[in-house]
């Protein structure tokens, strides 16, 4: 069961989100708000696997609602469902955590796989926002990523993730728990210096 919480201010259009997960089988919706103010307690409440979380929000922005929830509960996947299409909401958001980044144009049925992906290991786009940060690495000149000395077995873990593998297929590969794989996971981040696995993919793939 996907456990998912959604953050939205629209108030018909986070009761149709709702709705959408109620009814689909193998998630539930277990929050619903419409701001960040009572994130921290609320999220604990919860506890949910994945946030779908809007940018424009009322008191706080959902840029900051993503470093907020990464920062109390690093294990949450957040994913930005938004109308920006803006180059510098989408790398903030990334820098801040985010795992996935969707337009609020997108269809139910893809919100609802995309949400899948991200729970498997994945890191969904809309197709204009995966073109965006392609062509970011395009025109930026890639500098030499200094040695941020992991271990063999966590870059063949970092490189399984960039492969696209989800954390299942990972243990699988290599024989060991999947809480073993969110162990690595957790120590690549702290050496990387990032939030997220968009955010350790972009680093690697700048190299």
């Amino acid at each position: 069961m996907i456990r998912v919480a959604i953050v939205e201010d629209n108030n018909t259009l986070r009761s149709s989100l709702s709705n959408l997960f109620n009814k689909t089988d193998g998630m539930k919706c277990v929050a619903s708000l419409n701001n960040l103010l009572n994130v921290v307690s609320e999220t604990a409440k919860s506890m949910p696997d994945v946030i779908l979380m809007d940018i424009g929000l009322p008191h706080i922005s959902g840029i900051e609602g993503v470093r907020t929830v990464k920062m109390n509960f690093p294990e949450i996947l957040v994913m930005m469902f938004t109308v920006f299409e803006e180059d510098d909401k989408i790398f903030d958001a990334i820098k801040a955590g985010a795992s996935g980044y969707l337009l609020k144009k997108t269809p139910p049925e893809e919100i609802v796989e995309a949400i899948k992906q991200l729970y498997n290991g994945g890191a969904p786009m809309s197709a204009s926002i995966a073109r965006k940060v392609i062509q970011s690495f395009q025109q930026e000149p890639s500098g030499d990523l200094q040695d941020y000395q992991l271990t063999v077995r966590e870059n063949e873990i970092l490189y399984s993730l960039i492969d696209g593998l989800s954390y299942k297929k990972i243990a699988d590969k290599y024989c060991v728990s999947i809480s073993t794989i969110r162990t690595h996971i957790c120590n690549i981040y702290n050496k990387l210096h990032v939030n997220s696995k968009a955010e350790a993919v972009a680093k690697v793939l700048k190299r």
